[in-house]
């Protein structure tokens, strides 16, 4: 073998070697940029596809319009009174002061049980997600849904993509639900589950109550929260590399 041949195969085997712990550094649960912020980021660029996905079908008036007309309009017609009333509680306590007061509430919470890291959390995920729905909204600037006879009689000012009251409530009961997911036991998988869907659930009833009253489209809501799922999946994330960094700093 001659000396470029051996030299070609050292490098080689040099990045392979390297690209080898790169992987392993990833994919490590302890380590300081590891899985945590593996899944986080893996997390953030998935609902940054959904989102863009929806966004692009919206604005190029595809099929999915179609569907958010034919859906608002089926439940502006077939409203019951009775279910009217509740999702207007549902609607009413998610608005931008129920949200505030929902989220001082869990960072008291959060406080009394010494979880500093999660408080901090919360603090940055919920004014970020907020003013990141604001601003899309303004890059979007798509009209609210019409009708003759309006459900929701309020006057509403801002646009409609995406919705703002799914994205608050998708990430405040979405940081609960990580928060409690890692105070349960590793094995308990059906607990977590259950947590998880708790979660998801309370946050689709919020954006079912925005459909159901005719202040958003379908597409609203579900853009609503692939944008905050993905904004709190960085968020958790980030902070979970601050806290694994100080840990190891202090540790040295």
């Amino acid at each position: 073998m001659s000396l470029q041949e051996k030299n070609d195969m050292g490098m080689t085997t040099g990045w392979t070697t390297k690209l080898r712990r790169f992987v392993e550094a990833r994919l490590s649960p302890e380590g300081e940029l590891g899985l945590h912020m593996t899944v986080g980021v893996a997390l953030m660029l998935v609902a940054i596809v959904v989102f863009h996905e929806i966004a692009e079908a919206v604005m190029g008036m595809q099929q999915i319009t179609v569907i958010d007309l034919q859906v608002a309009q089926w439940f502006n017609q077939h409203a019951v009174p009775w279910i009217t009333s509740c999702l207007l509680v549902v609607t009413h306590m998610h608005g931008v002061i129920g949200a505030i007061t929902l989220a001082v509430l869990l960072g008291w919470y959060l406080h009394r049980k010494g979880a500093s890291y999660w408080l901090f959390t919360l603090v940055i995920t919920m004014p970020g997600v907020m003013f990141l729905n604001l601003l899309l909204k303004y890059i979007f600037v798509r009209a609210r849904p019409s009708f003759d006879e309006p459900i929701l009689q309020t006057a509403l000012s801002t646009y409609s993509f995406p919705s703002g009251h799914t994205a608050t409530s998708t990430a405040l009961y979405g940081l609960l639900a990580a928060y409690l997911i890692c105070q349960t036991a590793p094995g308990a998988w059906g607990k977590r589950i259950a947590i998880a869907l708790g979660a998801f659930l309370m946050a689709s009833l919020v954006g079912f109550s925005r459909i159901y009253l005719g202040a958003h489209y379908l597409s609203d809501v579900l853009a609503a929260m692939a944008e905050s799922y993905g904004w709190l999946a960085i968020c958790i994330a980030g902070v979970s590399t601050l806290r694994r960094r100080r840990h190891i700093r202090q540790t040295r």
